[in-house]
């Protein structure tokens, strides 16, 4: 699985990488709007064990963001399963350098239209921290819509705040070219 985009690549992480993710992903702005798994400071060990753990993974759910042969984010997808098997999350980061230049939200669509042409899901969600109204305009963006606010449903930093989730359902998939 590659996909290359106008701005970027998706590609599965691949040895190599460790450098350019402990360079990109190193960053407390990058951590405090992510789940609390995702490290910091974030390591080369750290780097070494994702990618490992990463590369295994047949079909690949969570690549790399490459940007001019650098891997300076990451976009995944957690796959739900028993009743919630037809639903999917995204998630995804991008390096500080990177931001503002519509990479993720490239990357989202893609990843998006993947995931739909490859998988029998009926919807693809992302929850999203209430302090972060960039992520929010990366989804709506992508064509991802507001569907919830869970009212004190997340803890960062030992902040209670709410998640707000955007979808989007296979139906709306066209506009992604799935």
């Amino acid at each position: 699985m590659e996909l290359k985009l106008k701005t970027c690549t998706v590609r599965p992480w691949r040895r190599g990488d460790e450098e350019s993710l402990v360079a990109n992903a190193n960053n407390y702005k990058i951590w405090r709007n992510v789940r609390d798994r995702f490290p910091h400071p974030y390591t080369l060990d750290a780097a070494r064990d994702w990618i490992g753990l990463a590369s295994q993974e047949m079909p690949p759910s969570n690549c790399a963001i490459v940007v001019d042969r650098q891997a300076v984010g990451g976009i995944g997808l957690v796959f739900r399963d028993d009743i919630n098997r037809c639903r999917a999350e995204i998630g995804y980061w991008l390096g500080e350098a990177y931001w503002g230049r519509g990479i993720v939200t490239e990357a989202v669509r893609a990843m998006t239209s993947w995931a739909f042409a490859n998988y029998d899901l009926a919807s693809i969600y992302a929850g999203v921290l209430e302090w972060n109204p960039a992520s929010m305009r990366v989804l709506e963006k992508a064509g991802y819509k507001f569907e919830a606010r869970l009212r004190k449903a997340m803890i960062k930093e030992g902040v209670v705040m709410d998640e707000l989730i955007y979808s989007v359902m296979r139906e709306e998939a066209e506009f992604y070219g799935g």
